[in-house]
């Protein structure tokens, strides 16, 4: 019997790739060159502003000398880039609720995590803890959500959005394509109004018309109202997406899941939706970035959200001019988030891709 040869060098390892990606086809190859060619003009240059010839120590911006980049601003505003307005002796919470970030989603995003059955119970108590810690109560000082601001305020916003959409999103895609029309035309007009309106509306509407309705002796909190709104634009879109993942589903599996005597619920949680949402995994994840990005909005409601406070800072005599460090910095900030939220998304659909063949 005949031994398996191995693969020809050039077609695996390192230079399989690069055959395989970069260099496929003549016109791939001159892409390529370009790119580099590029890449070599732009990079270098790059590196001397932001860190070869850039000044990071000093009180303004007269400090900075050099030609590069003045990151000098960085250690004198980075609380408030990071937490806004929030108590300086308190900041400890916020640190702490993003650290206790990452057991709670720990075991939801990932599989072989120890202790993962006791962690799901965490996950599920997280946003009363995140809560309890950032609003204060039980002993710790009470912060006023105004207070709330920097990437702190985007990352609760976002968060938040993100936790509620989904599930939100799925009964409105299940209601759309319901049998019950009193239930099906509500789905159809809410998601057709809220996607029918730009979410800079629905935040105006949040804080300008809607306390005007509500009794004098009511306030809703401007956070929670703000949650509230872009949970509903989010899962208007989510419906969407997830609707489009059960069309895709054969009509030969609800036959079956009928055949085996499963109700609606149980065809849906147990046959239909899984494979929906695994077809859906990109149309999410997209949503969920846009949604992240779309949190820069409530400066426009006078949230001072991480761009609100560069554009605070830019305003002070002592740092205007500086423009350009502050949004690279500020940029930095949501390609980090919204990046891992796209490779997670790719890890996430290798793994449950049933029809790969290893």
């Amino acid at each position: 019997m005949l031994t398996g040869r191995a693969a020809p060098v050039a077609t695996v390892g390192v230079i399989g790739w690069l055959r395989a990606n970069l260099f496929s086809s003549w016109f791939s190859t001159a892409l390529t060159l370009l790119a580099l060619y590029l890449l070599s003009l732009i990079v270098p240059a790059l590196i001397d502003w932001a860190y070869v010839d850039a000044d990071f120590a000093g009180d303004n911006r007269f400090a900075c000398k050099s030609s590069g980049a003045c990151w000098a601003w960085v250690d004198q505003r980075i609380d408030q880039f990071l937490y806004g307005r929030y108590t300086a002796d308190q900041t400890w919470r916020v640190d702490l609720a993003v650290v206790l970030l990452i057991p709670a989603l720990a075991p939801l995003l990932f599989e072989g995590v120890p202790f993962a059955r006791q962690l799901r119970w965490f996950s599920l108590a997280y946003p009363a803890v995140a809560t309890l810690l950032l609003v204060g109560g039980i002993g710790l000082e009470s912060v006023p959500t105004d207070r709330f601001g920097g990437f702190m305020l985007n990352l609760t916003v976002g968060l938040a959005g993100i936790v509620l959409s989904l599930p939100v999103g799925i009964l409105l895609a299940l209601g759309r394509r319901s049998r019950l029309p009193v239930i099906r035309v509500l789905c159809i007009v809410f998601i057709e109004a809220v996607r029918g309106v730009p979410l800079i509306t629905l935040l105006f509407v949040s804080n300008i018309i809607l306390p005007t309705f509500l009794p004098p002796d009511v306030t809703l909190d401007s956070l929670i109202r703000v949650i509230v709104m872009v949970t509903a634009f989010a899962s208007a879109y989510m419906a969407e997406v997830i609707r489009g993942g059960l069309q895709a589903i054969p009509r030969g599996q609800y036959e079956a899941a009928q055949a085996l005597g499963l109700r609606y619920w149980q065809t849906m949680g147990l046959i239909v939706l899984p494979q929906a949402l695994k077809i859906s995994i990109p149309g999410i994840v997209n949503t969920f970035i846009g949604l992240f990005k779309d949190t820069t909005l409530v400066i426009i409601i006078a949230m001072f959200d991480i761009l609100g406070i560069g554009n605070a800072m830019l305003a002070h005599p002592d740092w205007q001019g500086l423009s350009t460090e502050a949004y690279v910095f500020i940029a930095l900030f949501f390609f980090v988030a919204c990046f891992s939220m796209s490779r997670y998304s790719i890890h996430l659909e290798k793994r449950l891709d049933t029809e790969r063949r290893d």
